[in-house]
């Protein structure tokens, strides 16, 4: 996968992704390879924790204590704002249209993954939950080395199973003395929020250590503050709660197994809640993730405000800090360099995008942004389509409707997000929600134009199919007979995939 060379400073991160970094000596005074621990949120907002702003009491106690023992980033961003893809492009270090894993499938291709390098160098490799979602080649195919899911974890919903089970990993990888990479998937706070009842706990399900009230929550400044979006985020926030739950009983797991001061431990979201103007899009609330990176005496605890990470470069991090050779085809480069406390240029922007979803309907859209400026491309936006995805069933979202015909601003609010334009942009400074689209307003003509140069060179260098209806996204006919094709070859390609992974509806 070639990319071109840039020459203008203004552009140079995107030649900065190409370049391949090869870790030839020891990583950070490291003389054994240190142990990984990725641990992924299903969902979840990234106001939902205390560290990051959230004013619910008690909410996240146990991930509040390791992002102050780590890293954290506060420009950190999924790719993609849905799940098998956003996870498709932290296992292979590829946008969605490099990796092939642009829906609900895995990937076709011969390409290198996180987990298969780490194998190849040594690692024992374990996952637990979202396993489907998480493996990026079709499951006969690929290399976990310990596999537990929904059915062996209380659907993704117990603290005492997913330790149970790390630490029966931990153990394992020990007696082969082996390092280990486990991906450690929560399901929470994805849908269903948790809802009290007498038999909840059958299967193996636990309630959260705190269920919270309507009145306790904080609504997202994206939502109205309704009766309904408060007690649809009560059982949210409970969820939210138990996911807190889970991550402190997995960090008991490695003091108790004497592995803690040798493992890398990650936390972040996979996508944003599933509500309106968040999941399933490109605004800052549908990628912002909540970013912690802890390695105890590696790492200095500390919070990087400056430099905008995406997870594209999750991969070649990893890979590098083990201290092996990141392989030359990824999208994504490695920034260890940050981990490591130091600066790294040409970390001003952060891309984002999204095709299609679970029902293999297709809404593409491409987005970039830095500290300031928010532009979103959609191309789906023409011939009277209607935005339909996840976030259309939510309470929330439901709530909004029922409302619209007496509240005009909540009306407005609804019908933006069912219908868009073909082109957003926004001024995050003074509008971090979105809000108010400022596209072809004289006044920002001039970031406008800017932001589009950078989209445009970012889809020349990464091979983006979207490429075509960008540089004629004047020309509304050309939109509407494209786009419909791309339907077209969404659910084609669906069905090859259903095919192949015999029959299943997801893979």
């Amino acid at each position: 996968m070639k990319k071109n060379h840039l020459t203008t400073a203004m552009l140079l991160l995107f030649s900065a992704a190409s370049q391949t970094a090869v870790a030839t000596e020891p990583v950070l005074g490291q003389t054994t390879p240190p142990n990984i621990l990725l641990i992924t949120a299903d969902d979840m907002d990234y106001g939902s924790l205390g560290i990051t702003g959230s004013t619910v009491p008690d909410i996240s106690p146990n991930i509040d204590r390791l992002a102050n023992q780590s890293i954290r980033f506060n420009n950190a961003f999924v790719t993609v704002s849905v799940c098998e893809p956003s996870r498709g492009v932290m296992a292979t270090g590829r946008y969605v249209q490099n990796s092939g894993i642009v829906g609900f499938y895995p990937t076709t291709q011969q390409i290198p993954t996180l987990a298969e390098e780490l194998k190849d160098n040594g690692y024992t490799v374990g996952i637990l939950g979202k396993v489907n979602h998480s493996t990026p080649k079709y499951v006969d195919d690929y290399v976990w080395d310990y596999n537990k899911d929904k059915q062996d974890i209380g659907s993704g919903r117990s603290p005492k199973l997913y330790k149970k089970h790390l630490t029966a990993f931990i153990e394992s990888a020990k007696s082969e003395n082996k390092p280990f990479f486990m991906m450690a998937n929560s399901h929470d706070p994805h849908r269903p929020y948790f809802v009290d009842n007498p038999n909840y706990e059958k299967g193996g399900k636990q309630r959260p250590s705190r269920i919270y009230r309507p009145d306790e929550v904080q609504v997202p400044s994206f939502l109205p503050d309704l009766p309904a979006v408060r007690t649809e985020l009560s059982q949210y926030f409970s969820s939210v709660k138990r996911l807190d739950d889970t991550v402190g009983a997995m960090m008991e797991t490695l003091n108790e197994t004497g592995v803690s001061d040798n493992t890398i431990v990650l936390f972040l979201s996979d996508n944003g809640i599933a509500a309106p103007f968040a999941k399933s899009n490109v605004y800052r609330n549908s990628n912002h993730t909540p970013f912690f990176v802890r390695w105890p005496g590696k790492i200095q605890p500390t919070v990087d405000d400056q430099h905008f990470v995406s997870m594209v470069d999750l991969m070649p991090t990893l890979i590098e800090a083990s201290g092996n050779a990141v392989p030359d085809s990824l999208d994504g480069r490695s920034f260890l360099p940050l981990l490591k406390g130091n600066s790294q240029s040409d970390r001003d922007y952060v891309f984002t995008q999204y095709h299609e979803n679970a029902g293999s309907r297709i809404y593409p859209m491409s987005a970039v942004q830095n500290e300031d400026w928010l532009y979103i491309f959609n191309p789906w936006a023409v011939g009277g389509r209607v935005y339909k995805t996840s976030a259309n069933n939510s309470k929330a979202f439901k709530a909004m409707k029922k409302l619209a015909d007496q509240d005009p601003a909540i009306k407005e609010r609804v019908d933006f997000f069912l219908n868009r334009t073909v082109t957003e942009f926004y001024d995050l400074r003074t509008d971090p929600d979105a809000k108010k689209n400022l596209a072809d307003n004289d006044k920002y003509q001039s970031p406008q134009k800017l932001m589009e140069d950078i989209m445009l060179k970012h889809m020349e260098d990464f091979n983006d199919p979207m490429l075509e209806l960008f540089a004629k996204r004047k020309d509304t006919d050309f939109l509407v007979s494209r786009t419909a094709e791309l339907q077209i070859e969404a659910r084609k390609k669906k069905k090859v995939h259903r095919q192949l992974s015999g029959g299943k509806k997801s893979h």
